[in-house]
């Protein structure tokens, strides 16, 4: 007997009668921001800036008459030329812009075309208080993967109806047949010798505005 067999054997024998039976696997999560987190939806908006902060992305708050301003603002900001969009973005999201070209993805851009842009503006699926998440699926005003990956710098929008308290309120929002791409912060890894490197899986700069009624 090799050590493979040796140690299926050892895992057969640990699961004695339960071998092949598969447990239950919970549904139904309810799980809700404690009143320590977020006793109010206002704190909830809170938590989120907090928690997109500390992940070294820029956040703002918005109203729904400036956001066509503070867009232009934060593109001028990093000194953008051309940028790129979902076919779908909203015009008004764009409507101030000055000096900024925007490519619309139809067809789609090339990717040395993306790799080139100074960045992406993007709307979002849903987005969490208590990881400081946005989650993308390609649905309205988001685009397919490429668009926030490949660029380094992605402006993101987000409806503040859009952010819920926890992972399982958005879960529950999410359709998990639709291509989640889930953000926390701008890329990061630290996977050789526990040094941090910026933009190595995508965007080294993440911003996000969150558009208040």
């Amino acid at each position: 007997m090799n050590a493979r067999e040796e140690v299926l054997r050892r895992v057969r024998e640990a699961l004695g009668g339960s071998r092949g039976t598969r447990p239950p696997v919970p549904r139904g999560y309810a799980r809700r921001l404690s009143e320590a987190e977020a006793a109010t939806r206002a704190d909830v908006l809170a938590l989120f800036t907090e928690r997109v902060a500390d992940y070294r992305a820029a956040v703002r708050h918005v109203g729904a008459d400036e956001l066509g301003t503070a867009v232009a603002a934060a593109l001028w900001g990093r000194e953008a030329k051309q940028i790129v969009v979902p076919a779908d973005l909203p015009f008004g999201w764009l409507a101030e812009l000055d000096g900024v070209r925007a490519l619309a993805d139809t067809p789609a851009v090339d990717i040395d075309t993306l790799a080139a842009a100074d960045g992406a503006v993007t709307g979002c699926a849903v987005a969490i208080a208590q990881t400081g998440t946005v989650v993308l699926d390609g649905g309205p005003a988001q685009g397919r993967r490429a668009l926030t990956l490949v660029p380094g710098y992605h402006l993101c929008v987000v409806r503040a109806d859009q952010i819920v308290g926890t992972v399982p309120e958005a879960v529950a929002r999410l359709d998990p047949a639709r291509p989640l791409t889930w953000i926390s912060g701008p890329s990061v890894t630290h996977g050789i010798e526990m040094t941090r490197v910026e933009g190595a899986h995508g965007p080294v700069h993440l911003e996000v505005l969150v558009v208040e009624d």
